[in-house]
């Protein structure tokens, strides 16, 4: 909020204001009822093997992030970008493989990472789309600098919460809402539907109908796919309620079987088709690949995507960019060492206590380690990890992550931050709402903003002005 020095930054000025002047029991009673309202609508996420506490509340911060419409249109040309390189990454490495032969990446990074799928090289999306909704992670270090933290391009989650999170603030704080020109974000659910209708098969000549898969109620997003459906008014289906025949998905309803033209799917590749993958899956349906391949079906996001979010392969995002866009990167990669290399597994060995080390598979703040805040026994436990796989780890810097204002138990309070734009592509290009998902470490110190290691939620705020 104030930037480098002591003056208030011109976007948070009214924040400011409302914070100086606002009550302290003012702001608890908006939390309380910002929480009662999450609590009756039953926005909760699942931790999985925690036994204590299976549905939680994602906490949420009444305190806005800010960002001004000169730092989005900054962030929206790269994420559009970058997600357009990804696109026609995926489209390389599971077709010509020009990047291969260029060797900008190489070949055992793609051909034998165990996100590659084999089943998609056979496989060719509609318009040649493979994110088509990608979830990129931006962190802040200064006043002009953003670095992209990770990319999220096989089932990214967290858009329920953006939505939600601003329904919130209009109910709660309408008055600080008359203050600010805020850019919308109510209109992403038709956005999305949007999206996936011009994907369908080009052999889909009436209004391509839709709907989402989900693995079932058990999954720790089902809240976000139920919610999906709901916004796009499509069906919500699991595996059970799907067949397939003549290379053709159907989904049972009350007035029989109708055809499905694009399923968006928020289950992972190996559960999709037991006939092509897991054969032991319950939560796809077989033969749903086939209906692929026949041209039948489009798959949002397509199969294979999962490779794009290998921390390995960001690793490369600043040469994949220049590679297919012919253009730098507008927005950097934080500085990685692939330990997969000798002479970066050196520097990381030796340096462990000072770094953030990954698994390059890895998500939700799990495997990780942030040594400046690991102990002696943590570190050394990691490094016999790092020195029998380097392959499956990433090291980088420590970053100085920018803080947002906070409403503490004892009042506001600096935490650290990072921001989730979501990023749409259909035939026509790339869209982006106005904002994103803004997660908050709430524990002092922390860098770890996932709502599994504690982290809550902010509503994000473009302004007009």
């Amino acid at each position: 909020m104030q930037g480098d020095g002591s003056a208030i930054r011109d976007p948070y000025a009214r924040i400011a204001h409302w914070l100086d002047t606002a009550p302290a029991d003012l702001l608890q009673t908006r939390r309380a009822q910002a929480e009662l309202f999450f609590r009756r609508i039953g926005i909760t996420f699942a931790v999985y093997g925690d036994a204590d506490a299976a549905e939680r509340l994602i906490p949420f911060d009444i305190i806005p992030r800010i960002v001004s419409r000169r730092e989005w249109q900054r962030l929206e040309a790269g994420l559009i970008q970058r997600v357009r390189a990804l696109n026609m990454f995926l489209n390389d490495i599971y077709g010509p493989r020009e990047i291969l032969r260029a060797g900008i990446l190489p070949d055992a990074l793609v051909l034998q990472n165990p996100q590659f799928c084999l089943a998609a090289t056979t496989l060719r999306p509609a318009h040649g789309v493979y994110t088509h909704i990608a979830g990129i992670d931006i962190v802040r270090t200064g006043a002009d600098q953003f670095y992209v933290l990770e990319d999220n391009a096989r089932t990214p989650s967290g858009v329920s919460y953006m939505l939600e999170n601003r329904e919130v603030m209009l109910r709660l704080l309408p008055e600080l809402f008359n203050k600010h020109r805020v850019a919308p974000v109510e209109d992403y659910p038709e956005t999305l539907l949007a999206t996936l209708r011009s994907v369908a098969p080009p052999r889909c000549a009436r209004e391509p109908t839709v709907a989402v898969l989900t693995p079932g109620y058990h999954n720790s997003a089902y809240y976000e796919h139920s919610f999906l459906a709901d916004k796009l008014g499509v069906e919500l289906v699991e595996g059970s309620d799907l067949s397939v025949r003549d290379d053709v998905l159907y989904m049972r309803t009350t007035e029989g079987p109708k055809r499905i033209d694009v399923l968006y799917r928020r289950v992972d590749d190996d559960y999709l088709d037991p006939l092509a993958f897991r054969a032991e899956s319950m939560l796809g349906v077989s033969g749903i690949v086939a209906a692929h391949a026949a041209g039948n079906l489009t798959i949002a996001n397509a199969i294979g995507t999962g490779i794009a979010d290998d921390k390995a392969i960001y690793s490369y995002m600043p040469e994949i960019v220049r590679f297919y866009t012919g253009q730098d990167a507008l927005l950097e990669n934080v500085p990685t060492w692939r330990c997969r290399e000798a002479d970066a597994l050196s520097y990381v060995l030796g340096h462990l206590a000072e770094l953030v080390v990954k698994e390059v598979d890895g998500s939700g703040g799990y495997g990780m380690l942030v040594g400046p805040h690991a102990s002696t026994s943590e570190i050394e436990a990691f490094r016999a990890k790092l020195t029998a796989n380097p392959d499956k780890f990433i090291a980088q810097p420590t970053l100085a992550l920018s803080t947002c204002p906070t409403l503490g138990q004892s009042g506001i309070v600096p935490r650290h931050v990072d921001l989730r734009p979501f990023v749409l592509t259909g035939a026509k290009g790339s869209t982006i709402v106005p904002g994103g998902l803004t997660r908050v470490a709430l524990k002092e110190g922390s860098l770890v903003v996932n709502s599994s290691q504690g982290g809550g939620t902010k509503d994000t705020w473009v302004l007009d002005d």
